[in-house]
C-alpha cells in the first residue's frame, strides 16, 4: 500500500508558537495519513487548520475519515477552523470508538456552542457523518483500522491502520510508564528493557511507523506521574519489543524549546542502540512527510 504521512501538529496540551519551537513546530497534535487514495486525519488539534488550508489549496472536493484519540482541547481546539468543514463539497467521516459512546460527536458540537465558539455547528456546510469503530476494528476503504484503550486521565485510544503488509500505528497520550510490568528492575539497571503489556506489545508489532507520545525526559516523569504522558526512553522500549522499523517521537512538551527536543532524541538513539536494536529514532517535525 503507497502510504504517505504529513505531521501538522506535533506539540502537546498547548500551542506553543515563537522562534523556540519553529523547527518541530508548536501546533498540537494532528497527523496526516494517505493510503492509496484514501485520507485519514489523527486528532484534531490546531494543526488542523493548516490542513484544511492544504487541502482547500488544491480545489478537489475532500473525503476524509477523522479518528479522535481523546477530547482534550489540544486534540480537537482546531476543528472549528477546519475549512472543509464548510464546504458543501467535502465529505467528513468521523468515528467514535464505541458503538454506545457518542463521546466524539458530543463534544466536536460542544466546543461551537456560543459560549466557546461564534459559529454553530450547524453553520457547516459538509457532509459529517458519525461513526463507530465498534467491535475493536473497521474496514475502511480496505484498511483495516483497530484500536486499542490506553492509560491516561479520561481514556484515549491508539489507532493501527493496516493494508497490504503495511501497518502505521498513531498511539498518543498515553502514559505507558503506568504498565511497565518490571518496573523495579527496568527503574534499578537502566539498561534493562522496560516491558510493556502484550495488548500495547501487539497492536504495535512489526509496524513500520510507530507515531508515539513521547513527551516526559527520564528526570521529569517522576513528578509528572499520572498526568498520562510516557518517557521518551520507555516508548523507544516499546518499539524495540514491538521491532518497530521506525518510530517518530511525538507530543513534544510545550515547555521543551528545540534543542531540549533534540537531547531528548539524542539519549533515545542511544538507549536504542545500547538495546541492540534497528529501530531508526526520530522527532516529529511539523511540515515533513514521509513516503512509507
Amino acid at each position: 500500500m503507497p502510504s504517505f504521512v504529513k505531521f501538522w501538529g506535533t506539540r502537546g496540551s498547548i500551542p506553543t508558537p515563537g522562534h523556540r519551537t519553529r523547527r518541530y513546530g508548536g501546533n498540537t497534535s494532528c497527523v496526516e495519513l494517505r493510503v492509496d487514495d484514501t485520507l485519514f486525519i489523527c486528532d484534531g488539534g490546531t494543526g488542523l487548520r493548516e490542513l484544511g488550508v492544504a487541502l482547500e489549496s488544491r480545489r478537489d472536493p475532500v473525503t476524509a475519515h477523522l479518528l479522535f484519540s481523546h477530547t482534550h482541547w489540544d486534540h480537537i481546539q482546531g476543528f472549528p477552523f477546519f475549512t472543509p468543514a464548510y464546504s458543501p463539497s467535502s465529505t467528513l467521516h468521523v468515528y467514535d470508538v464505541r458503538k454506545d459512546d457518542n463521546r466524539i460527536e458530543r463534544l466536536l458540537l460542544g466546543q461551537m456552542q456560543s459560549e466557546y465558539f461564534p459559529v454553530s455547528f450547524g453553520a457547516l456546510g459538509a457532509s459529517i457523518r458519525f461513526s463507530n469503530l465498534d467491535r475493536g476494528e473497521k474496514t475502511i476503504e480496505g484498511v483495516r483500522v483497530s484500536h486499542l484503550e490506553q492509560r491516561h486521565p479520561g481514556t484515549s485510544f491508539a489507532y493501527s491502520f493496516e493494508k497490504g503488509g503495511q501497518k502505521i500505528v498513531y498511539a498518543t497520550d498515553s502514559e505507558l510508564d503506568l504498565r511497565i510490568r518490571n518496573r523495579e528492575e527496568a527503574d534499578g539497571d537502566p539498561d534493562r528493557l522496560r516491558l510493556l503489556p502484550d495488548d500495547i506489545v501487539r497492536l504495535v508489532a512489526d509496524a513500520d511507523l510507530l507515531i508515539a507520545d513521547g513527551q516526559y525526559t527520564d528526570a521529569e516523569y517522576p513528578r509528572k506521574v499520572g498526568w498520562g504522558h510516557s518517557r521518551a526512553s520507555t516508548v523507544v522500549d516499546l518499539a524495540v519489543q514491538a521491532q518497530v522499523k521506525q518510530l517518530a517521537i511525538f507530543h513534544h512538551d510545550p515547555m521543551h524549546d528545540d534543542e531540549q527536543v533534540d537531547e531528548q532524541l539524542e539519549h533515545c538513539r542511544r538507549r536504542a542502540a545500547s538495546l541492540g536494536s534497528p529501530v531508526v529514532v526520530f522527532g516529529a517535525r511539523e511540515g515533513v512527510e514521509l513516503k512509507l
